[in-house]
């Protein structure tokens, strides 16, 4: 083992829930403005998971008034709080970047029960 994966090893986030591809999660985000900090609340569908270590990521879209909208967080971040899962997807792919094209009812991603 290399000195750069002993250092990345300790920054890495150990709390994290085990999700994947098609799941609903919060994504609990602080936000600063100004000197001020706070805590919002991102909540969509997972529609990829990319890397491996300090540099993965993942993409996690809503749908906001209309409008699709599209976040990608680095999974070890210092800016996310914390990330909740809601509900588990069942998708058969490993991107579902066809969700993009889809509108209503049509862009849904059925749950594991």
């Amino acid at each position: 083992m290399n000195q750069m994966n002993l250092v990345e090893e300790k920054q890495l986030k150990k709390d994290l829930p085990p999700f994947r591809v098609g799941d609903t999660v919060n994504v609990h985000v602080l936000i600063r403005e100004g000197d001020k900090t706070r805590v919002q609340v991102f909540k969509g569908h997972v529609i990829s998971k990319r890397g491996s270590g300090m540099s993965s990521t993942f993409t996690v879209r809503k749908n906001s008034f209309g409008v699709g909208v599209e976040r990608i967080f680095p999974m070890h971040s210092k800016m996310i709080k914390k990330i909740e899962l809601v509900k588990r997807g069942r998708v058969r792919k490993g991107k579902l970047y066809y969700l993009r094209k889809l509108k209503g009812k049509a862009a849904k991603v059925k749950e594991i029960r």
